[in-house]
């Protein structure tokens, strides 16, 4: 049985460093550069300032984020104290879960349940993670698949009072979104920071613009080739100003048993690994969340399913299927370069 855990599905061709920070002239921005963990990867950030340092109060923040709001693993979390009321009372949570959750559940309502964000049991069952994944028997994965589904969760705000309902054995975990809430929630800290001018920072596969660069030269984030080495290049994405950008593929998580490959992105409706025909998705949207959302649902949906859910949101994106073939949304068709060789690149489907 071959295992494959890598880091980050998108790094950056912006020259990020492990730690530290360079200032040059007093009329010239700070350079701070930053690497770290939080949200349960690798946090890369690099940003010009005229003032302190935030890469480090950023850091603390996602943490922050994660531990108050979206863990399913601490029971005093936003996500943890509704799953202990699961089957119970409904349970009284705070505006900026509520927030999450009804952001999560419209793309839940809109990708016909290709993004859910009751999984997480199924998820954990597989445990592609481990050192010892294995394939699941069927009455396990069945079992697990009647606890699941996001009509299993009701919200009602009222009278300044949010509350949610989940039903018996059910249970949230916002994985599937949590980089990109991190990037959203870096963005606002940014935006309150009156002495900061551009940043670009990765939370695992997710990535976030924000701002201009002293010199006034565009963005350049990497897209992982996803079939070659992690340092392999499929192309690069030429941005300005304030973007969202997160990738989901099969080369991530996975695992091989007996020659066939099992990935971590689960199909909610099969409950087994997702196959629909494609190995990368790449999707940007109108904020962290909605982008990490829909590079998982459009996955599952496959290509055809996936440009028309990315046109619900007026996305866009960069899908590779398993015979190669690239397909891009005419919105990043002047910006997108191909660099990897043995793909070809195609407009997606009308």
């Amino acid at each position: 049985m071959k295992i494959k855990f890598t880091l980050p599905l998108i790094f950056l061709t912006t020259g990020i460093l492990l730690g530290g920070c360079s200032k040059s002239s007093a009329k010239e921005p700070a350079v701070y550069d930053n690497s770290g963990i939080a949200m349960g990867t690798v946090v890369s950030q690099r940003i010009y300032s005229q003032g302190e340092d935030k890469t480090g109060e950023i850091l603390h923040l996602l943490t922050q984020v994660e531990q108050q709001y979206l863990s399913w693993r601490q029971e005093d979390s936003g996500i943890g104290q509704i799953n202990q009321q699961a089957g119970k009372a409904p349970a009284a949570v705070d505006g900026q879960t509520m927030d999450y959750l009804k952001e999560s559940l419209s793309l839940a309502e809109k990708s016909g349940g290709a993004f859910d964000p009751t999984m997480g049991k199924l998820t954990r069952l597989w445990d592609v993670e481990s050192e010892n994944p294995r394939v699941p028997d069927e009455e396990e994965i069945q079992r697990l698949l009647k606890e699941s589904g996001f009509d299993k969760i009701q919200l009602n705000s009222q009278d300044g009072q949010n509350q949610v309902k989940l039903e018996k054995g059910c249970s949230i975990d916002l994985g599937a979104v949590g980089k990109g809430i991190g990037c959203d929630e870096a963005a606002a800290l940014l935006e309150k920071d009156k002495d900061a001018q551009g940043a670009v920072i990765a939370v695992g596969g997710s990535v976030l613009t924000w701002g201009a660069k002293p010199d006034g030269t565009d963005w350049k984030v990497a897209i992982r080739d996803p079939r070659g080495e992690q340092e392999d290049l499929l192309g690069v994405l030429t941005l300005k100003g304030e973007r969202y950008v997160s990738t989901s593929g099969d080369y991530e998580k996975y695992f091989i048993q007996d020659g066939k490959r099992y990935h971590h992105i689960l199909d909610p409706d099969a409950g087994y690994p997702a196959d629909a025909g494609l190995i990368s998705v790449t999707a940007l949207g109108e904020n962290g969340l909605i982008s990490d959302g829909l590079s998982t649902a459009c996955f599952v949906l496959g290509l055809k399913k996936g440009a028309d859910l990315l046109k619900k949101y007026n996305a866009e994106g960069i899908f590779v299927d398993q015979k190669n073939q690239v397909y891009v949304t005419e919105g990043l068709s002047d910006i997108f370069s191909l660099e990897a060789s043995g793909y070809i690149v195609f407009p997606f489907p009308s």
